[in-house]
């Protein structure tokens, strides 16, 4: 099938799905979600291809972790689908109504986008999450996975669509673009007669990529430089805590902590905690040299450090003398995912929460939790770093657009 077949049928299938009831769609949700768990053996084998692959061209651990599927990570993405299906339907949601002085009654509606395209690297997951918001909010969806998880992709598509199929629903609601040739995606990305939004979803590169080449309105997604400042006055054992999990619970995320902040005056005390915790999980940190002084075994920085997200047991950490010095430079190095603060003093919780720019800023919580599950989105569509429509983790709402609705008994414009 072209990529024009693809884009004409979802298109063709947005004003069956657009108009579904609630009902009707928590059903195929359900059924989908049924449809993964009996799959689950097939969707297991494609993907142990897809690793094994991963392995032998040399990928990086922390992608391979969030290429690989496992019976939990199948039961997730079913679970997910049934998480979708209990919440709230956006659709028909009437946000306002006012009468003007000439009696029009005026309101907007949530209504769905249309045809979402999601362009998207080594994250199976993402095809049961993007599938079940998209359906939710009464959209198609056009996917373009990775190559490195094809295989896997494609049995996952196969077994939604059985499920939508057992459901009596339009099956083209999910569709799979399998060709793997750089200048169908380029293809894709230009298709603004038939797709109404693109979501990039991946590293900076592929970001890039979309953002520059794409004709269709694009829902940037970024990338996640993440920041945790530990303050003068915070609780030494929460800091540990909090950046053990942000750092390491698993490292190939983009609300994994990449970059320590830590105040100076703490730093002869903390630093050496902080370095034994780290060492149990072979924490690298890229120090600047005041820190370097403090701890043995840490490595020099360099100014690329800053930026940089590792997906990998790696850390940045630069000393600062003041709060102000702190979001100084986490605003010039983030890229405006997640950064949180460690501290007992509320005047510097609030200086932080106010003056961080950022999606999602935390006091006293790991980075971690910038998730759509996590926020009580069911799933999520991807964590928007932009501050156009959404920000933050998308998701029914964020995949809906709104209309006016006029009332009127008569009324003709003098």
């Amino acid at each position: 099938m072209t990529i024009t077949e693809i884009g004409k049928k979802a298109k063709e299938v947005t004003s069956l799905i657009g108009i579904l009831g609630t009902e009707r769609k928590n059903e195929g949700l359900k059924a989908a979600a049924a449809a993964l768990l009996e799959g689950e053996a097939e969707i297991l084998a494609a993907n142990q291809d897809d690793v094994i692959k991963a392995v032998a061209a040399g990928m990086n651990p922390g992608l391979v972790d969030r290429l690989e599927l496992t019976p939990g990570r199948v039961e997730a993405m079913a679970d997910g689908l049934l998480s979708v299906a209990a919440l709230e339907d956006p659709v028909g949601e009437v946000l306002s109504m006012k009468v003007r002085p000439n009696g029009l009654t005026i309101g907007q509606k949530r209504v769905p986008m249309g045809v979402v395209g999601i362009i998207y690297e080594a994250r199976p997951n993402v095809t049961a999450d993007a599938f079940g918001l998209c359906f939710k909010s009464g959209n198609a969806v056009i996917l373009k996975g990775g190559s490195d998880a094809l295989e896997s992709n494609k049995a996952i598509v196969k077994w939604l669509r059985l499920g939508l199929k057992n459901a009596g629903l339009p099956e083209d609601a999910i569709q799979l673009i399998t060709d793997t040739d750089r200048e169908v995606t380029k293809e894709f990305m230009r298709m603004r007669e038939y797709v109404d939004v693109l979501i990039p979803r991946g590293g900076a590169g592929l970001i890039k990529s979309v953002v520059d080449n794409s004709t269709i309105p694009v829902i940037e997604t970024g990338t996640g430089n993440c920041h945790i400042f530990v303050d003068e006055s915070a609780d030494f054992n929460m800091a540990l805590d909090i950046i053990f999990n942000a750092k390491t619970q698993r490292i190939g995320v983009c609300n994994a902590c990449e970059a320590l902040v830590i105040h100076q005056s703490i730093a002869p005390a903390f630093l050496p905690l902080l370095k034994e915790r780290l060492s149990s999980k072979s924490v690298e940190i890229r120090a600047d040299e005041a820190a370097c002084a403090i701890v043995e075994g840490l490595v020099p920085a360099l100014e690329e450090d800053w930026g940089q997200e590792y997906l990998d047991y790696i850390l940045s950490l630069k000393l600062v003398d003041s709060l102000e010095e702190a979001i100084a430079h986490i605003n010039r190095y983030s890229t405006g995912h997640s950064e949180a603060i460690i501290t007992s003093d509320y005047e510097n919780a609030q200086k932080f929460l106010n003056e961080i720019n950022s999606a999602a800023v935390y006091v006293n919580a790991s980075t971690r939790f910038t998730d759509g599950y996590e926020f009580g989105f069911g799933a999520e569509i991807g964590i928007s770093t932009q501050k156009l429509h959404a920000r933050g983790p998308m998701g029914l709402k964020e995949l809906t657009t709104t209309k006016y609705i006029i009332y009127g008994n008569g009324q003709v414009r003098p």
